[in-house]
């Protein structure tokens, strides 16, 4: 979808086709060999900067010289806003709440210059009420598919509700949502051995208690920062411990008894917001192990065998995997052979890049799957094909699973009156950020 957000510098320095400009460059971008436009670019003197959030392009421009990093950041940040105050982006909640959306702008930026981006701050400036959109209209694999468990759907009220819309009735239903979300990344070596490893985590919160309560979020006791040369498994305890290369917390946390008993103390800001960033980079058990082997069929023939083995419990159920890898240049065509019994994969080959995609609806822990491909060239071969094709890379989110163990142990809430008892809801989640097999 290319419904986009055009935020320029708010000085008028920037000509008024600018947003018809980057609808088109970006739409029709060849250049450096490359199918899409980086986050930044220049054309005609002005600068364009934009991140793509669930389908939609926020866009900033410029004619000055600007940190990039701090454009994106605000960029993110302005969606997340907005996310806060419609409850869902798509093309229909923008449509609907364009008035508002507006203002909001109007209040985060100043010609030219960031105000806030503080949901809570806002709230004082802006006075339009946004137009809820059904969540009920939203497509089956949308934001709140990642919460997915089987065929039990969580919790998915905080990717698809506004924080400052009443509930029908005029009360506000008092909840609190914490996400675990964790992207891994892994590079495997042509025999199956992880060369590089890593984990981007961050512990999400989003809050719609009234009153501000205070919080008490408590994590692994074996919570360690900076690992000192230590591997995870160095720990005779197992699962409960965790070790962190570093992080950092969000301004409202306070980390007074953090340091003894690993528990944070913070007041949640309405709207969401990152209590918690932190990275590894030990090795760790990968949640997938990929397989590939290339064999020429023929003078003009090649086979590629695929296999892909889920290394979580069983109890645990990976959603919307998909599986590419490009192939010879001279690849003209490709068949495909499913297993016996296989349901809910599809095969494809991307003739224009010359690659192939595998993707599966699911994969429950602990099952296999194969995939074989048989390539028809256009011309001989007169090197190795394996150096001509791959590397395999992987999509994939595990809902309800987190690959460092770190855990939240606990989650108070400073009751107001004995009846005071909200609604709380811990969710983990993992995805790719780069998951490359090398053939």
């Amino acid at each position: 979808m290319w419904l986009y957000n055009h935020i320029d510098a708010d000085r008028g320095d920037v000509q008024k086709g600018s947003a018809e400009i980057f609808f088109r460059k970006v739409k029709f971008w060849k250049e450096d060999g490359e199918e899409e436009a980086p986050p930044v670019f220049n054309e005609n003197g002005v600068n364009y900067f934009h991140v793509k959030v669930v389908g939609l392009l926020f866009v900033a421009t410029t004619r000055t010289n600007v940190s990039p990093s701090l454009v994106l950041e605000l960029l993110q940040r302005i969606a997340r806003v907005i996310k806060d105050y419609l409850g869902v982006l798509n093309e229909d909640s923008f449509r609907k709440n364009f008035v508002l959306v507006y203002e909001l702008l109007d209040e985060v930026i100043d010609f030219g210059y960031v105000q806030t981006t503080s949901t809570e701050v806002l709230k004082s400036y802006v006075f339009n009420e946004p137009i809820v959109v059904d969540a009920g209209r939203l497509p089956a694999l949308g934001p709140a598919a990642l919460f997915m468990q089987g065929t039990k759907r969580m919790p998915g009220t905080a990717v698809t509700k506004s924080v400052v819309a009443n509930e029908p009735g005029g009360r506000k239903r008092e909840e609190i949502f914490v996400d675990i979300i964790e992207k891994i990344s892994v590079t495997f070596s042509s025999s199956g051995y992880i060369l590089t490893s890593e984990i981007d985590g961050t512990i999400q919160m989003k809050s719609y208690l009234t009153g501000n309560p205070e919080i008490r979020l408590a994590l692994n006791e074996e919570l360690a920062i900076g690992r000192g040369g230590r591997s995870i498994y160095d720990y005779s305890s197992g699962s409960g411990a965790v070790i962190l290369d570093d992080c950092n917390f969000h301004e409202s946390v306070h980390l007074d008894s953090f340091e003894m008993d690993r528990t944070l103390t913070l007041v949640p800001p309405d709207g969401e917001f990152p209590v918690m960033n932190y990275r590894i980079t030990q090795e760790f058990r990968p949640p997938f192990r990929i397989n590939t082997l290339i064999q020429e069929a023929g003078p003009l023939k090649a086979e590629v065998i695929l296999k892909i083995r889920a290394e979580f419990a069983s109890s645990i159920t990976a959603n919307t995997i998909v599986v590419q890898m490009p192939l010879p240049t001279y690849t003209a065509r490709v068949s495909f052979e499913l297993e016996a019994g296989a349901v809910g994969q599809m095969t494809d080959f991307k003739e224009s890049n010359k690659r192939l995609e595998w993707g599966l609806k699911k994969i429950v822990g602990g099952s296999e799957h194969t995939l074989c491909a048989k390539l028809t060239f256009s011309q001989e071969s007169h090197g190795n094909i394996t150096k001509e094709a791959g590397p395999v890379s992987v999509t994939f989110t595990i809902p309800m699973y987190n690959t460092s163990r770190l855990q939240v142990k606990y989650l108070q809430i400073t009751k107001k009156s004995k009846t005071y008892n909200p609604y709380r809801w811990v969710r983990y989640v993992t995805q790719a950020n780069s998951y490359v097999a090398r053939i």
